[in-house]
């Protein structure tokens, strides 16, 4: 078995684990937590890279050093970027129909996302000058 599926088996097992274990815990009443969040977030995480990146050891899919990776990273980056704004900014939008007021940190990292791409292009093209 190639080192990608075996990977991704893994990574798969382990994150419907996760998925399990915080599904039991909100059934039997306990709360569902920072860690089992980060923990499934971690395993989808892992999942889908080793489904995405192949091996050149093994000459298996999309190589993530190559200009194809790269070329794809840079989108995934971008695109990925602007939805988690948008997120953001409707997390911040039902907080304050829902509560009636806003969480500063929230709209503060709201207010941080919204900078950061601009900013960090600003830097980046600098180099380039």
């Amino acid at each position: 078995m190639k080192r990608r599926k075996f990977g991704a088996i893994v990574f798969g097992v382990l994150t419907l684990g996760a998925i399990a274990t915080s599904i039991f815990r909100m059934i039997d009443g306990r709360d569902v937590g920072f860690n089992e969040i980060v923990m499934i977030a971690m395993f989808t995480m892992l999942f889908l890279s080793a489904l995405t990146w192949g091996g050149k050891d093994e000459k298996d899919g999309i190589y993530i050093d190559d200009e194809l990776g790269r070329k794809i990273t840079e989108k995934a980056a971008k695109m990925s970027y602007h939805l988690l704004v948008v997120i953001i900014l409707f997390a911040v939008a039902i907080e304050k129909l829902v509560y009636g007021t806003v969480n500063i940190f929230l709209l503060l990292v709201l207010g941080i996302g919204m900078i950061l791409l601009p900013a960090v292009e600003f830097v980046v093209a600098r180099k380039y000058q």
